[in-house]
This record gives structure tokens, C-alpha cells and sequence, in this order.
């Protein structure tokens, strides 16, 4: 039998995790995929990026900081506990809720974005009409809400050791539902965004339409792999030897 004491080097060079940093590496290639592709459509096809200046550009930002945060960086952050496997789990907290706070950052600054290009123009549109919106509200709602839950329950003021397992199966669950729930209101949005301005060319297979349903595409990969990776027992980050010891106390 392996002495508990083992090192957590010899845990990661288990026979189980043969492919994960393949697996990995295949989802930041994917995440990263997204985001250039986003940011070409809207920068070579849709008329590139302008701030307060031009609302109808300022909109451009929208889609893009909008994958960034709620797409990428949150998959990011979710991969984190998988990743940063070796890392004492204090810094693994600090680097998930880090990496969920600049997610909301972009988010913030994507909701502006919408909003201006509504509300700016000399003829405003009126915002929150579609269901992609309404579902896109629902889906920052909840995005922040997790992290504020997340930080209280792990990091400040931190919950006592049995609500913290009591909550961390309900944590884990809205983290992926809520990524779903991202990446199905981010394919909405391209579809109608490609509605609005596309809709008569798009049938023609021309260079911009095969770009978007190259994004479509590629989003759904990058969320495949991540929830591959979080949801496969043989990924699961190992307690630490001083963790388990810490753990024992506890008990």
C-alpha cells in the first residue's frame, strides 16, 4: 500500500493522466481560436472597433469582451483546479477567483458597449428585447452571483469546513450550467447578429459566414473539452500531503 506521505509529483505522473495535458493544450488552442476568430469578424468584416465616438462600432466590443469574459476566461477558470494541479490550494483559489473577477471586468465593459450603441444614436433602440438579451442578463446575474458565493464560502470570511462540503457539489454545478448557459447565449448572439447584418449574403457561403459558423463551431469545442476535463474523476486535483494532514486535524 502507497504511504500517504508520497509526493504529489508521483501522483501526477499516473498512468490515469496520460492525456490530460493533451486534452488541455487542445482546449486552449480551441479558446483561443474563438477569441481571434471574434475579433477578425468584428474587426476586418464588421467595421473594426471605436469607443462613445461611433455607438454603431462601439458595439463591436460587445461580442468580443463578451466571449473574452464569459467564454474564455471562464473556462479558464474553471480549468484552474485541474491545471494548477501541484500548487498549494490557497494560490488555486486565489488564481480561480482572480481569473473570475477579470472575466467580469470584460463583461462589464461588453455590457457598456451594448448599451451605448443602443441608447447613443440619434434614433436609440431599445434595449433588452430579445430573448439573447434576457438570457444574457440571467447568465451575468448568476456569473457574478457565483463568484460572490465562491468567495465567501472559500476564501472571505470562509465558511466552516462542513458548509463548505455541504455547498461545493452546488458550486460545481452552477459553474458548468452557467458556462452552458454562456456559450448557448453567445451562439444566439452570433446568430443574431448575423440576422441583422448578414442575413441575405449568409446563404451564399461567403468568407464571413464560413468564419462564423467556424466560431459556432469552435466554441462549442472549447466547451466540450472543458467540461471533459472538470467532469473526468481521473482529473481530479489530489489533496496535497500537508493538506491531508490539515485535513485529519479537522476530522
Amino acid at each position: 500500500m502507497d504511504s500517504p506521505s508520497r509526493s504529489y509529483g508521483q501522483i501526477g505522473r499516473s498512468p490515469s493522466l496520460r492525456y490530460f495535458t493533451i486534452f488541455v493544450i487542445i482546449s486552449q488552442i480551441l479558446g483561443l481560436l474563438v477569441v481571434i476568430s471574434v475579433a477578425v469578424w468584428m474587426g476586418n468584416y464588421r467595421g473594426g472597433f471605436t469607443w462613445r465616438s461611433d455607438p454603431k462600432h462601439e458595439f463591436n466590443y460587445h461580442p468580443l469582451f463578451m466571449v473574452i469574459g464569459l467564454v474564455f476566461l471562464y473556462g479558464e477558470s474553471i480549468l484552474t483546479y485541474r491545471v494548477f494541479r501541484n500548487e498549494r490550494k490557497i494560490l488555486t483559489k486565489l488564481i480561480h477567483a482572480g481569473v473570475h473577477f477579470l472575466a467580469i471586468i470584460f463583461v462589464i465593459v461588453g455590457l457598456v458597449a451594448v448599451f451605448d450603441s443602443h441608447n447613443l444614436p440619434a434614433k436609440p433602440t431599445p434595449n433588452l428585447y430579445t430573448l439573447h438579451s434576457w438570457l444574457g442578463i440571467t447568465t451575468v446575474v448568476l456569473f457574478c452571483l457565483q463568484w460572490v458565493c465562491g468567495l465567501v464560502s472559500y476564501l472571505f470570511p470562509k465558511l466552516s469546513v462542513d458548509l463548505r462540503q455541504w455547498y461545493m457539489p452546488t458550486h460545481r454545478f452552477f459553474g458548468l450550467a452557467i458556462f452552458a448557459m454562456a456559450i448557448g447565449t453567445a451562439l444566439m448572439g452570433i446568430v443574431e447578429k448575423t440576422m441583422f447584418s448578414i442575413m441575405k449574403e449568409y446563404s451564399e457561403r461567403g468568407t464571413e459566414a464560413t468564419l462564423i459558423n467556424f466560431i459556432g463551431i469552435s466554441m462549442v469545442a472549447f466547451g466540450v473539452m472543458v467540461a471533459y476535463v472538470v467532469s473526468n474523476e481521473n482529473y481530479r486535483r489530489q489533496p496535497l500531503p500537508e493538506e491531508e494532514v490539515l485535513q485529519l486535524r479537522n476530522d
